[in-house]
């Protein structure tokens, strides 16, 4: 087995050490999030550290990276408070990650995707049409992480909409069946397959 130290790290062409590194830890979430500027823009961007917090209350938490570049998805939801989150299906993989590329905070990615938004009642931000799992998420808090200049955003997830298809009788979501992918790495896209599921674990006697 190949063993690298973290002193090796910095040794490692730039490109490939962003690789190694951001696939090593692992499948990580695939999901679009929508937000919108006080004069009107739509954005909509690919995020992979959208992450569970707790469900009760119901919370989840991202991670920005350093703001020493514009981040017009940070910047819209701090403005507003809120944004939706939208899970990313096999059928729109490309045009979600293009949704990555640095436009300017006056165009919006729907407008240079094949993306369609669609709104709810109630909710300002648009959401990705036809994404069978959408959130609405509302802005509660961040902690600036010292080590290497990212944010961790924390929001409440204030209304929740699904494929009535995807729930089981104990609420559990059948993402697979939804054709939901994961993120490998920076831009690698998989679909995943659910295995199998367990009981409530508890020691042996």
């Amino acid at each position: 087995m190949k063993h690298l130290s973290k002193k090796d790290f910095d040794d490692l062409q730039k490109f490939y050490r962003i690789n190694l590194i951001n696939s090593c830890t692992g499948y990580k979430s695939a999901n679009l999030i929508g937000s919108i500027s006080t004069g009107g823009v739509e954005n909509v961007a690919v995020f992979s550290s959208i992450t569970h917090l707790g469900s009760n209350p119901a919370m989840l938490g991202y991670i920005l990276r350093p703001t020493t570049v514009p981040r017009n998805t940070y910047k819209n939801i701090k403005e507003t408070g809120f944004f939706t989150v939208n899970h990313i299906v096999r059928d729109i993989i490309s045009e979600a990650h293009h949704t990555s590329a640095k436009y300017p905070e006056e165009i919006s990615e729907f407008d240079m995707t094949e993306l369609e938004q669609e709104y709810k009642e109630g909710c300002k931000a648009p959401f990705v049409k036809g994404s069978p799992v959408q959130l609405v998420c509302k802005y509660l808090n961040e902690y600036n992480i010292e080590e290497n200049g990212t944010i961790l955003v924390v929001a409440s997830i204030e209304e929740l909409y699904f494929d009535e298809n995807l729930v089981s009788d104990t609420g559990f979501l059948r993402l697979d069946k939804g054709n939901v992918v994961t993120i490998n790495g920076c831009d690698g896209y998989a679909l995943p397959t659910l295995l199998d599921r367990f009981d409530y674990q508890r020691p042996k006697k």
